[in-house]
């Protein structure tokens, strides 16, 4: 029985608007023989990446983890992530029910660990498969 997923379609406009607005602007200057602006770069590179890192959560979620180990499974393939930025989008995601926490108690310390919801795994499905239509698409334009 096929459910409607707002959740999903709302991610993944997310995710397609900022990939598409990254990739024509930086079309649209490179073709056009224009330099842009440490400042201007900067905008659209962290644009991109808000959109990326939603993804990139998702998917080293599949395994429960809690925020530190997070971040750094996240910078060891290349994503840096500040807590200022993690630790609100770890709180959205689990409000929209893409992922669940617990605090438990680990050498001393009580850590919250994060996973992702049922919910979240079929999510992270239709988002990867949008991402890799992405991809694709943009392999072929650039």
């Amino acid at each position: 029985m096929l459910r409607f997923r707002p959740r999903a379609h709302i991610l993944s406009q997310v995710l397609i608007s900022y990939t598409v607005r990254y990739t024509l602007y930086i079309t649209y200057y490179m073709t056009h023989g224009k330099s842009m602006g440490t400042e201007a770069f900067e905008n659209l590179r962290l644009e991109l990446r808000r959109g990326s890192l939603i993804l990139a959560v998702l998917a080293e979620l599949r395994a429960e983890q809690y925020g530190y180990t997070l971040r750094k499974a996240l910078s060891h393939h290349g994503m840096e992530i500040d807590e200022g930025t993690l630790y609100p989008l770890l709180r959205r995601l689990e409000t929209q029910g893409l992922l669940t926490s617990q605090w438990r108690e680990e050498d001393k310390r009580k850590k919250r660990f994060y996973q992702l919801s049922p919910e979240g795994v079929h999510i992270l499905g239709q988002l990867s498969a949008e991402w890799r239509a992405i991809n694709g698409s943009l392999d072929q334009i650039l």
